[in-house]
């Protein structure tokens, strides 16, 4: 019985580590992306053809750029049979037409190791996710949804990387970028509801009206993952504005997306505002709910840094991990009022 519980214990901890592990990989792919390193390495998974990748053009070869546009042509054409095969058309088309994809960047060291380590915490990511799937295995007979769900996560990690990988030979097309963020919350939630599921029977929360706190946090849950996927069409236009533009004159050309992604913060602040006075009086709750405001706040701050201060590069990959934390945040928030019955 003892050593159940140890074992128990450990897959919980390991489960918790490797929730913190993504959400790290999320924070670096902020930084690839406000670094503008997306494209630091042009293929997919080596570097520059390289497991270890380049630290000067001198080593690479004169056609470098030539060879690798090629490259991604005829993994897109593969990618667009695809997309035809399963009725998208249009995007196959879009794929298959996209003048940026012939375009190849200069050799740039610092992007090309940026993106490099990336790709490495990636790995070490889906070696984390494996090692939770198999600490899962012991829990076959007992509780079979989570082997069934840690496997579930490992599979998206690799499927996670093949998406990545149609990110680079798509040069960043933009809508792919977004499913790549909206696969990572998958996963991120799916770790969530394994970790809980482990613990739920030594968890004791009596909720009071917990149907309403229920459909009032699935509304957050929602309403919040919209913010994050306008955040991303606020992003693609800023990617879209750079090239023209410089960076004080960014927000004043983005348009109509980003005041309403702006204005739609103060809805988000609002509603949780709302939710935690339904929870003043459990403390059990209280206190992920006073974590979920704070990370709500320091994100619309952060959001108003990069809206008068000219989108400082620093402030991105903070603004993008706190979007998806509090996702998770209210995720977890709503499998504990989903836990236990109303009182009578």
């Amino acid at each position: 019985m003892q050593q159940a519980a140890t074992k128990e214990r450990l897959f919980r901890r390991f489960t918790a580590v490797t929730i913190v592990a993504v959400y790290l990989l999320i924070a670096v792919g902020g930084i690839v992306r406000s670094t503008g390193s997306g494209m630091g390495c042009p293929d997919w998974p080596k570097c520059f053809g390289s497991w270890v990748p380049p630290t000067s053009v001198d080593q690479l070869p004169e056609d470098y750029k030539e060879d690798y546009v090629q490259q991604r042509v005829e993994k897109n054409v593969k990618f667009a049979e695809y997309l035809t095969a399963l009725g998208f058309d249009d995007l196959a088309y879009q794929v298959e037409n996209d003048p940026s994809i012939l375009e190849e960047e200069d050799f740039n060291a610092v992007k090309t190791w940026v993106e490099y380590v990336n790709r490495l915490i990636g790995a070490v990511i889906g070696l984390l996710i494996f090692g939770t799937f198999v600490l899962s295995i012991k829990y076959w007979k007992k509780d079979r949804p989570i082997t069934v769900l840690s496997f579930i996560a490992f599979v998206l990690v690799g499927f996670q990387g093949w998406i990545g990988s149609i990110v680079v030979s798509t040069n960043l097309l933009q809508w792919m970028i977004t499913i790549h963020m909206l696969l990572a919350i998958l996963i991120v939630c799916l770790l969530i509801y394994v970790y809980f599921r482990s613990k739920r029977n030594d968890l004791d929360i009596i909720v009071e009206n917990a149907p309403k706190l229920k459909w009032i946090t699935i509304i957050c849950l929602i309403l919040t993952l919209v913010q994050v996927v306008l955040g991303t069409q606020v992003r693609e236009g800023i990617d879209e504005i750079a090239n023209i533009a410089a960076r004080s004159e960014w927000i004043e050309n983005l348009g109509l997306t980003f005041l309403i992604h702006r204005s739609y913060s103060l809805l988000l602040v609002a509603l949780h505002v709302y939710l935690f006075y339904l929870i003043l009086k459990n403390d059990q709750l209280k206190s992920i709910l006073k974590w979920l405001i704070v990370i709500v706040l320091i994100e619309v701050l952060s959001g108003a840094i990069m809206a008068y201060f000219g989108v400082p590069a620093f402030i991105q990959p903070i603004h993008l991990l706190l979007g998806t934390l509090i996702i998770g945040v209210q995720y977890y928030l709503l499998l504990l009022i989903k836990h236990k019955k109303e009182l009578a």
